[in-house]
C-alpha cells in the first residue's frame, strides 16, 4: 500500500461521510449507518489503488452492488468511479477493453430497465448517469494509459539516440586520434629525416672540415629543436579543453621555411609560387602544407637530389605539385620496388641506407586531399616522380 494512496482513501472516507451525514442518499428502508459499509468497502479499494488495482476493482464492484442494492449513495458511486479507473488505468492491459465494453453495455441496459419499467422518461438520464459512473473512467484511465505509453516511447526514442550519439562521438574520438596519428607522422617526419640524413652525411665522411661539421651540427640542433617544439605544440592541445587547431596549424604560405630547412638537409629545392596568394581554409591550408612536406621528406630520404614544387593559386582551387627528378632515367625511387613513397618495398634506398619508409605517405597525403574534397595523384613522371594535388577553396571569412 502506498502512502499517498492511503491519505487519498482517508480523504474519500471523510468527503463521503459528510455526504451521507448531509443525506446525498437514496431513502427507502435502509439508514445513513448502513451506507457506511459500502463506503469503507470502497475506499478499502481506493486505498490499494496502484499496488493491487484489481482487488480495488474488486472492491468496488462489491461496494457498487451493495449500495444500489440499499439506495443508491452519492459518496460511494463517486468512489467507485476511481476503483474502475485505477483497476483499468494499473491493471491489465487487456482489462480496459473488457471493461470499456463491459460499463457500455451497462449503460444501456440501464435505460433499457428504464424503459421496460415504464419511466421512459427516465430512461436517457439512466443511461447518462450509467455512463458517468462506469464508461467515463474506463475512457479516461484508457487515455492517461496510452498517453503514458507514448511519454515512455519517447524515453525509449531519446535514450536510443543518446546511444545513437554517444556511439558517433567514440567514432569521432576514434577518428580524431587517427588525424592526430598522421599530424604527428608528418610534423616530426620532416624533422628526423632530415636529422637522420644529416648526420649519416658527417658519420660517412672524413673529409669534412670543422667548419662544415659545425654547419651541419646546427642543422640537426635546429631540426631537433623545431621538432620537439611542434611535438609540444601538439601535447599542448592534447590536454586543453576546446579545440584551438590554430595552435597546430601550418600554412602553405609557410611552405618556403619548409623547403628552406630541406636545402638544409642537402636537398636542392625549387619553389615556384603561381598566381596571388590569399587566404584559405584552415582544412586546405594545412592539407597543402602536409602534402608538400610529406613529399620533400620522402625525396630526401628516397629521390634524386633536387626536388621542384610548385603552388598554383587558381580561382576557386589550390594545385600542388612536387617533381623529383631521379636522374638517370629512373622512373621510381631508388630501392623501392612498391609504387610510391615510402609505401612497399625494402624500405631502405641508395642514396641513404637504413633510412626506413614510414608506410604512411601516399595513404595520408591521398586521405588528406580527399578530406577536403580534392584530388589527389602520385607516380612516375619523365625522369622522375611527380606528386600532384587540386585542392578545392573557399574564400576565408
Amino acid at each position: 500500500m502506498r502512502r499517498d494512496d492511503a491519505l487519498w482513501a482517508v480523504a474519500c472516507l471523510g468527503v463521503g461521510g459528510l455526504l451521507l451525514a448531509a443525506g446525498a442518499y437514496q431513502h427507502r428502508w435502509a439508514g445513513a449507518p448502513l451506507f457506511a459499509g459500502p463506503l469503507l468497502v470502497s475506499c478499502a479499494g481506493v486505498a490499494v489503488r496502484r499496488s493491487r488495482p484489481l482487488l480495488s476493482l474488486g472492491l468496488g464492484a462489491v461496494a457498487l452492488a451493495g449500495d444500489f442494492a440499499m439506495g443508491p449513495s452519492l459518496g460511494t458511486v463517486l468512489v467507485v468511479t476511481d476503483n474502475i479507473y485505477a483497476g483499468v488505468r494499473y491493471g491489465p492491459r487487456a482489462l480496459g477493453r473488457w471493461m470499456l465494453v463491459v460499463t457500455s453495455a451497462g449503460a444501456v441496459l440501464a435505460g433499457v430497465v428504464g424503459a421496460v419499467a415504464g419511466h421512459v422518461t427516465a430512461t436517457a438520464p439512466l443511461m447518462v448517469q450509467a455512463g458517468l459512473v462506469g464508461v467515463t473512467p474506463v475512457l479516461t484511465a484508457l487515455f492517461m494509459r496510452q498517453l503514458e505509453d507514448q511519454a515512455s516511447s519517447e524515453r525509449a526514442r531519446a535514450e536510443q539516440v543518446a546511444r545513437l550519439a554517444e556511439l558517433d562521438r567514440a567514432a569521432a574520438v576514434q577518428a580524431e586520434r587517427s588525424r592526430m596519428a598522421r599530424e604527428l607522422h608528418d610534423m616530426i617526419a620532416n624533422h628526423f629525416s632530415a636529422i637522420a640524413v644529416q648526420s649519416t652525411a658527417v658519420l660517412s665522411r672524413d673529409d669534412l672540415d670543422a667548419r662544415v661539421v659545425r654547419t651541419v651540427l646546427e642543422s640537426i640542433r635546429e631540426n631537433s629543436v623545431d621538432g620537439m617544439s611542434e611535438m609540444r605544440a601538439m601535447i599542448g592541445l592534447l590536454r586543453q579543453d576546446g579545440d584551438e587547431p590554430e595552435a597546430i596549424r601550418r600554412r602553405v604560405a609557410e611552405i618556403g621555411d619548409l623547403a628552406e630547412r630541406a636545402r638544409e638537409a642537402g636537398l636542392r629545392v625549387r619553389l615556384r609560387v603561381d598566381g596571388e596568394a590569399r587566404d584559405l581554409p584552415a582544412s586546405v591550408d594545412l592539407a597543402g602544407y602536409r602534402i608538400v612536406q610529406e613529399s620533400l621528406t620522402n625525396a630526401l630520404k628516397h629521390g634524386g637530389e633536387e626536388a621542384r614544387v610548385e603552388i598554383g593559386y587558381r580561382p576557386g582551387s589550390l594545385r600542388v605539385t612536387v617533381d623529383n627528378p631521379l636522374g638517370g632515367g629512373e622512373a621510381r625511387h631508388p630501392g623501392h620496388t612498391g609504387t610510391g613513397h615510402g609505401i612497399t618495398g625494402p624500405g631502405t634506398d641508395e642514396r641513404h641506407p637504413g633510412l626506413p619508409g614510414a608506410g604512411t605517405g601516399l595513404i595520408g597525403m591521398r586521405e588528406r586531399a580527399a578530406l577536403v574534397g580534392g584530388a589527389f595523384e602520385a607516380g612516375p613522371y619523365e625522369d622522375g616522380w611527380r606528386v600532384r594535388a587540386e585542392l578545392p577553396t573557399k574564400e576565408a571569412v
